[in-house]
């Protein structure tokens, strides 16, 4: 027979005595990452190759401290790379529809835009007064006396002509007149020169033809000369402005030496200012322009063409940049254009460029979790193409779609070089890696975070130290030697193996935080092992409405469950029930119905389309096993039901396959099953019973049954000895079975659990192929024969 699980093999226990202070403010917080080696050998291998393509995938479960891992990792690694440089965008005065981006050391950009715009106030302040110095009038006038000159010549010249030919030239509301003069010099009157002869009045025509004709050639020469005045004038307003800030624009680019953009972009703004003069000239200039343009906040805009648009700024940063982007949307990624309304039309231009996420991380790491990326449209395919072409561009969605057609500015591309790091889940990663052609050959490597690590003494200073580091961080209470203990068992149990502890550090930060709260309730100095009990058992409590209803109703005998008594072809088995933030066990009662047949083994819950297909391939392997165990010398002429009774939700999983390979087995036998022991474990064709999960879950939920309708010494769980090492328990079960009031079986075999169920030796196959009288494998071997027999005899019958 089977030997009962020891009590002490139901928790793997921690000595209070090997945590080595008084308390955890005695240790040091924990500034590694623990358990992850892997994954940490895998960030590092893909942080430092400089190849295209190794991007990093963190993969992980929510909870395995993933997002907090890489923070804490690309912060050191970070302050060891390069500084990122600085960018900016400013005019592109050959295509203002086109700015240009501007590459800049770090800090450099701040820098050269205050400088801009206090050269741009200067050349405010300092060009007017320029032009109205008396120097500049001095040299304005002798500028253009000569020209003045030639035109009162020309003028002259013209009047002469005029008297010459019998004309006098009169300004009139329609121009120039030009007049015929009488004999004496005086101008014909209308009404005197119309009754002059004929022939008179012919030679006065063709003298004014003649004269228009010098006139003509006269007012064009008079043009010319304006022209050239202007020319003058205009070269002269050159000079006196590049005088003006020629020994400034010579600053700027001494300071911003071997910067060729920088020294570019200056010569183009001095040319600018140049031809543009009228925008810094005097208000009485001013008046020249139509009335729209005399606003002064026109004036503001015309000179906005001067700003620089610092889009990224690393001066504060110790090392490479690192952003987590929590809200990867198109535009937080990629940046936008932003648009204003100007005299009642919509407008933008360069200074309104806004980086994304990418900018600022461009010349070190950017993460996001994969999640919240694949939230937001267009995303992933911007990411995917920034990082296939090198290059990020700054362009609206729906344009990138081909959905906007008006005309905007398209801003000069930045060169791309950075890490990305997406944080998801496993799953996240397989469908990636399969449906995305594209994924694999962006995101080379895989960082993956395991759940659990070892139990080791090193590893179990680590959680002390990390749950000094938590309490220092939160002004949480600390903890005593046993609050430390309790959490290390709370880490295995978690984990579900007794040699394991769990690495999703946020469950176990949470009941830390909540066992504080009850510590300081109490007024304790520091958080003990009752405390954090209590955080534990409240945590279930808040959770376990729907398992006390269903503890209700097996009580009150709605859902029938025996735990006591024998019943041929019944087991009580164990499954487990989920609930987002709680699992627990239910005890289900399992029967087996036996007929003569060819139909083997029929699966009601299959048959009711409420089974799922890891339990219809339990159910199958059934098959398997009787055939290999019975029907050796004879056809298997068996027809048997199986039915999870009071079963509404459907049934996965094939960790009760062994529960009703039992309930056959006694049907057939007619060997009653001992009702107080539950059972769980999968069985293989073999008859190897097979781990199964949750199992904590499932013992305590029975337990929690017999509890409930009273112990008789007699309960228990028959559960596969490969779980034995998932056992941490509660404390209550442990002084149960210390008192002989809840005992567990671990069982390998089929033959191993029948006994234990049945009380009756199981029976091992004789040399012959029988087996020994009286035993399990007998009565079913036996009734089995009887019942091929029986077979036999109707086919002949029939």
């Amino acid at each position: 027979m089977i030997t009962p699980l020891p009590p002490d093999q139901y928790r793997h226990r921690f000595d209070t005595t090997l945590v080595d202070c008084m308390s955890t403010r005695d240790l040091k917080p924990l500034e590694e990452i623990v358990g992850q080696k892997r994954a940490l050998g895998a960030l590092t291998l893909g942080l430092n190759i400089g190849e295209k393509g190794f991007n990093i995938y963190v993969s992980g479960l929510h909870g395995t401290g993933r997002k907090t891992a890489v923070k804490k990792f690309l912060a050191e690694f970070a302050k060891t790379r390069p500084q990122g440089h600085d960018w900016i965008y400013v005019n592109n005065f050959t295509n203002p529809y086109e700015p240009n981006a501007i590459l800049l050391p770090p800090g450099m950009g701040k820098e050269f835009r205050d400088d801009m715009a206090a050269f741009i106030e200067e050349a405010k302040r300092f060009i007017p007064k320029v032009f109205e110095s008396e120097d500049y009038f001095n040299r304005r006038d002798a500028a253009i006396r000569e020209i003045e000159e030639e035109k009162a010549r020309l003028l002259s010249h013209i009047d002469e002509v005029a008297k010459e030919k019998g004309f006098v030239i009169q300004s009139g509301p329609q121009g120039l007149l030009t007049t015929p003069l009488k004999e004496n010099g005086e101008p014909y009157l209308q009404e005197e020169f119309v009754v002059l002869p004929p022939e008179v009045r012919a030679e006065y025509e063709k003298r004014k033809d003649e004269l228009m004709a010098e006139l003509r050639n006269t007012f064009r020469q008079v043009r010319d000369q304006d022209q050239k005045g202007g020319e003058v004038i205009g070269q002269l307003n050159q000079e006196v402005v590049l005088a003006a800030i020629g020994h400034r624009v010579a600053a700027l680019k001494d300071k911003y030496e071997g910067i060729d953009e920088i020294h570019t972009y200056i010569d183009a703004v001095q040319k600018d200012i140049v031809e543009n003069l009228i925008q810094f000239m005097p208000e009485a200039a001013q008046q020249q322009l139509p009335p729209q343009f005399q606003n002064p906040l026109f004036r503001e805009l015309a000179l906005r063409k001067y700003e620089v648009n610092v889009i990224v700024d690393n001066t504060a940063n110790g090392g490479a940049p690192v952003v987590f982007e929590q809200n990867p949307s198109y535009q937080n990624l990629f940046g936008k254009i932003e648009k204003e309304v100007q005299y009642g039309v919509v407008a933008t231009d360069f200074t309104m460029i806004r980086p994304g996420s990418i900018h600022k991380a461009n010349g070190g790491f950017l993460v996001m979790l994969v999640e919240d990326l694949f939230r937001n449209q267009f995303s992933w395919d911007g990411l995917k193409t920034a990082l296939k072409t090198g290059e990020v561009v700054v362009e609206e969605p729906g344009e990138r779609m081909g959905f906007i057609s008006t005309k905007g500015i398209k801003p000069e591309p930045i060169p791309l070089s950075l890490k990305v790091v997406l944080i998801g889940t496993p799953e996240i990663y397989q469908i990636l890696t399969t449906g995305d052609p594209d994924f694999s050959g962006f995101f080379k490597v895989r960082a993956d975070f395991d759940t659990v690590m070892d139990r080791t003494e090193e590893n179990v200073r680590n959680y002390a130290s990390f749950i000094c580091g938590l309490c220092e961080e939160y002004d949480l209470r600390h903890l005593d030697p046993s609050g430390v203990a309790r959490v290390i068992e709370y880490g295995s149990r978690l984990a579900d193996d007794q040699n394991k502890l769990t690495t999703r550090f946020s469950r176990v930060a949470d009941i830390i935080r909540e066992a504080s709260y009850y510590a300081g309730v109490d007024g304790e100095e520091y958080t003990s092992d009752r405390h954090i009990m209590k955080a534990i058992e409240e945590k279930i409590y808040r959770s376990n409405l729907i398992q006390e209803k269903v503890q209700e109703y097996i009580t009150k005998g709605i859902f029938l469950i025996d735990t006591e008594g024998e019943t041929v072809g019944q087991v009580n088995g164990l499954s487990v029930m989920g609930f987002g933030d709680i699992a627990f066990g239910r005890p289900s009662r399992v029967t087996a119905s036996i007929g003569i047949g060819r139909g083997g083994i029929i699966d009601i819950e299959r048959e009711a389309a409420m089974g799922g297909p890891t339990h219809t391939k339990g159910v199958l392997i059934l098959s398997g096993y009787l055939n290999a165990t019975y029907a050796q010398d004879k056809p298997l002429s068996l027809s048997a039901r199986l039915v999870f009774e009071q079963s509404y939700g459907g049934v996965d999983g094939d960790s009760a396959s062994s529960t009703e390979l039992y309930s056959i087995i006694s049907a057939l036998s007619g060997l009653p099953i001992n009702q107080a022991i539950a059972v769980t474990g999968s069985v293989n064709q073999k008859g190897e019973v097979q781990a199964i999960g949750g199992v904590n879950e499932k013992l305590e939920g029975y337990y929690e049954v017999c509890k409930a309708k009273g112990f008789t010494g007699k309960q228990g769980a028959m559960i596969p000895a490969s779980n034995v090492q998932n056992l941490m328990l509660k404390d209550e079960i442990i002084e149960a079975a210390k008192e002989g009031m809840f005992t567990l079986y671990p069982v390998a075999t089929i033959n191993e659990g029948i006994e234990v169920l049945t009380g009756v030796k199981a029976g091992e196959r004789r040399p012959d192929g029988t087996f020994e009288e009286g035993t399990v494998n007998y009565l079913v071997d036996r009734r089995l024969r009887e019942m091929a027999e029986t077979m036999k005899e109707y086919r002949v019958a029939d």
